[in-house]
């Protein structure tokens, strides 16, 4: 059986321009509680949710308007068996026009259905990149989690534990 990372894409009609800009804007899709840089090569950024979540991101490679690729640097999960499950795992974006349309592609790259993570971090990521991203790049209003405020369902559930 092949290894299958988590992907999914999305398509909208704005501009690969305006996906890139949105994607980098970690804070307006995923938390505000982002700490650090999150656009540019070599940008290292923290994420924490309460003490469910925590990791350490690097930017590792950057083209404007097609490409953005992440390195989880250190991860934490209090929910896992292995706290560091994400560690070494590349979050990716790849941005491609077609048609008038641009088409914005999410792969986590060494998420895989071993992980322990998979299923709340496949849902969670699907909200994210569905939900909460695309409507940052269509409306201009993301719904990232909020200081100490979950945003999915999975992250509700976790909290109540």
């Amino acid at each position: 059986m092949s290894t299958q990372d988590f992907t999914t894409t999305l398509i909208v009609n704005q501009s690969p321009s305006e996906v890139f800009n949105a994607v980098t804007n970690v804070r307006g899709w995923w938390s505000e509680e982002i700490e650090g840089n999150t656009a540019k090569q070599n940008d290292e950024f923290n994420y924490h949710y309460e003490d469910i979540h925590r990791c350490k991101v690097k930017l590792t490679e950057v083209i404007p308007n097609q490409k953005v690729v992440w390195l989880v640097e250190d991860n934490y999960f209090k929910f896992t068996e292995d706290e560091k499950e994400w560690t070494g795992t590349k979050p990716t974006f790849e941005i491609s026009e077609k048609d008038g349309k641009t088409a914005l592609k999410f792969t986590h790259f060494g998420l895989v259905p071993d992980y322990e993570c998979f299923e709340i971090c496949k849902d969670s990521w699907t909200n994210y990149i569905q939900n909460s991203l695309k409507k940052l790049i269509t409306t201009g209003k993301g719904q990232p989690n909020g200081k100490d405020k979950p945003q999915t369902e999975n992250e509700k559930k976790l909290s109540a534990k």
